[in-house]
C-alpha cells in the first residue's frame, strides 16, 4: 500500500437500511440477519439518521415498561445527530473526526444518496491492512 486508501475502497457499500417507522424489533431482526451493528435510517426515502445495536438493546430493555399494546418505533431510538460524509472525503480526515467525536460510524453519500457506511470495524480492517503492509505482507484493504 503506497498511498492512502480511498473511502470507497474501505467502506461497506450499499448498506442495509430501515424505515424510520418500522418497529424496533424489525431493526434488531435485520441486524441479526445481516450481522451488522449499525443501520442507516430513512424517512420517505431520504437518509434521516442511524440506529445502533446498543440503542436497540437499551430501547428493548425499556420497552418492557411500556403499557400493553404500545411498541417503540425506530424513530424513537435512532440517533438524531448522524455523521454523514461525501464519498470523496479524505479517509484520514473522516477518521480524525470519528475519533474526536467518539462516533462509531459514518454514513457515506454520493450526490445526496446513501452509498455506504464506514464503521469502527472497517477502521480496524484498514489499520490491520496498513500494519500488514508495514510488516511486509501483501494484504490490501478488504472491500466489502
Amino acid at each position: 500500500m503506497n498511498r492512502m486508501p480511498l473511502l470507497k475502497s474501505v467502506m461497506t457499500p450499499f448498506p442495509w437500511w430501515i424505515d424510520i417507522d418500522e418497529p424496533v424489533e424489525e431493526a434488531r431482526a435485520m441486524m441479526q440477519k445481516h450481522q451488522v451493528r449499525h443501520l442507516p435510517v430513512k424517512e420517505r426515502g431520504k437518509l434521516a439518521s442511524v440506529v445502533t445495536e446498543r440503542d436497540l438493546n437499551l430501547a428493548l430493555e425499556s420497552e418492557l415498561r411500556l403499557p400493553p399494546g404500545e411498541s417503540l418505533k425506530v424513530r424513537d431510538v435512532s440517533v438524531d445527530s448522524v455523521y454523514v460524509v461525501e464519498i470523496d472525503t479524505r479517509l484520514e480526515a473522516m477518521l480524525e473526526t470519528m475519533a474526536e467525536r467518539r462516533i462509531g460510524s459514518a454514513l457515506v453519500i454520493r450526490d445526496g444518496s446513501l452509498v455506504g457506511i464506514f464503521t469502527a470495524m472497517d477502521a480496524c480492517r484498514v489499520l490491520a491492512s496498513i500494519l500488514h503492509h508495514l510488516r511486509g505482507d501483501d494484504l490490501e484493504p478488504r472491500t466489502a
